[in-house]
């Protein structure tokens, strides 16, 4: 049996079908296709989502495509839109970073706990608020909150948007209860609200007329999906409490594995339910982003190789672009520091490397402060992730073994997702 993992990121999209014989130690991949968005536009239009959906699919050979029995989709984390139940856009998509929620905080502060992932002007549920007050939408008995990956793949079973409860962590859904909470049902939204199910399951067959348009079996199951993020995560190899994923791309993201949730607003700390596990994370705006200011990616790697780390680093480095951190200090004014800068551009790069592998270290002792358990291995994704000398500077500062994740394709993580949903995740 095959499986399709679909990813809407920030920049594209891209597709990857694994071969679910459960005679291979892993899945392997045997197709694959990708679409780069050609602008900001492109990648925040939802009828241009559905072009690119047809097209990554389209670009799988046929012979593979008579073979997929399950398909999921992930997006982007709290990009939504309003639709009506044919899945016809009511409003445009608001997209993971838009702020424009922010007037309502002060209201949502008063009904939300104060420890709420909702209580951010990015998260889904402040756009739909903003929405409901903002769009006259008081004619119509018909309207539904959809994430990207809700609507992507009800294009793919032609019911209503169902959610999954990743995604709907920040529309206010309780993951521990798994149900809405009594105060988010009291909003005037709440008629809004769609199904959440979990991960993985199944939720129809596939459109008949898609099934034959594209050569896909009629009896292909569209399963509820994820977060971007998540199946990155997913896609990483990790699955037992005390496994971490560091992403080292333009900023710094850490994920734990923890038996235990924790929620801590004030450091954008929340936890996601992995089966019967948590995935805890934080995020600090430091990272590549820094780097990149300085050095180019051939200069990083060809400095890199002329570290020497028999000598410790005496440089007190704390690389951001500007002002501010989020995690592991909480400091909207937290200052930068990249002096004294060496004479020697190897020097220089090695103090930053150093600085950003001690706030990652710091992060992780953060989490395991409130609960989290002690980290037993981390494994890395992005781009920093095939640099050597960082990872040997990692595991110093660390003191655990650090390894690159074995898959770091989203798309990868979310076949995965459709083939087994989240049984490695469930210790009972």
């Amino acid at each position: 049996m095959y499986a399709l993992g679909i990813d809407f990121g920030t920049s594209g999209a891209r597709a990857i079908v694994l071969d679910g014989d459960s005679s291979r130690a892993s899945s392997s991949i045997v197709a694959q296709s990708s679409h780069r968005f050609s602008s900001t536009a492109e990648a925040a239009a939802p009828m241009m989502w559905e072009q690119v959906l047809w097209r990554l699919v389209e670009a799988i050979a046929p012979p593979i495509r008579a073979q997929i029995h399950r398909i999921a989709v992930n997006g982007t984390s709290a990009t939504m839109l309003l639709c009506n139940q044919n899945g016809q856009p009511l409003t445009k998509a608001l997209m993971y970073s838009d702020a424009i929620a922010r007037p309502i905080l002060s209201d949502l502060s008063t009904v939300a706990p104060a420890d709420s992932p909702t209580l951010s002007a990015t998260s889904t549920l402040a756009k739909a608020i903003w929405l409901y007050r903002n769009e006259d939408l008081s004619s119509l008995a018909d309207v539904h909150i959809a994430h990207q990956a809700d609507w992507i793949a009800s294009r793919l079973h032609g019911q209503l948007p169902i959610s999954d409860y990743h995604n709907a962590l920040k529309l206010g859904y309780d993951v521990k209860m798994l149900a809405y909470p009594d105060w988010l049902l009291g909003l005037p939204i709440a008629d809004w609200l769609p199904d959440v199910l979990e991960p993985g399951c199944a939720i129809a067959s596939i459109r008949a007329d898609l099934a034959f348009q594209y050569g896909l079996p009629p009896s292909c199951q569209i399963c509820v999906g994820t977060t971007d993020s998540i199946a990155a995560f997913l896609a990483s190899g990790a699955q037992h409490p005390g496994d971490a994923v560091t992403s080292l791309g333009s900023t710094l993201v850490l994920k734990l594995l923890s038996q235990v949730a924790i929620s801590n607003q004030s450091f954008g700390i929340y936890s996601h339910r992995l089966g019967d596990l948590w995935l805890v994370g934080g995020a600090s705006n430091t990272g590549g982003a820094v780097l990149s200011q300085y050095f180019s990616a051939e200069q990083i790697a060809d400095l890199s190789a002329q570290i020497d780390l028999s000598n410790p680093c005496e440089l007190a480095y704390y690389p951001l672009i500007r002002p501010g951190e989020r995690f592991p200090i909480n400091d909207p004014d937290h200052p930068p520091r990249l002096t004294p800068r060496p004479d020697r551009d190897v020097d220089f790069l090695y103090g930053i490397l150093d600085a950003i592998a001690r706030i990652e270290s710091e992060g992780y002792q953060k989490l395991q402060d409130l609960g989290a358990p002690k980290v037993q291995q981390v494994y890395t994704a992005g781009g920093g992730a095939q640099n050597r000398t960082w990872r040997d500077i990692r595991q110093q500062k660390l003191g655990v073994s650090v390894v690159e994740a074995a898959q770091t394709d989203a798309a990868y993580g979310t076949a995965k997702l459709a083939l087994t949903g989240l049984a490695d995740f469930c210790t009972e």
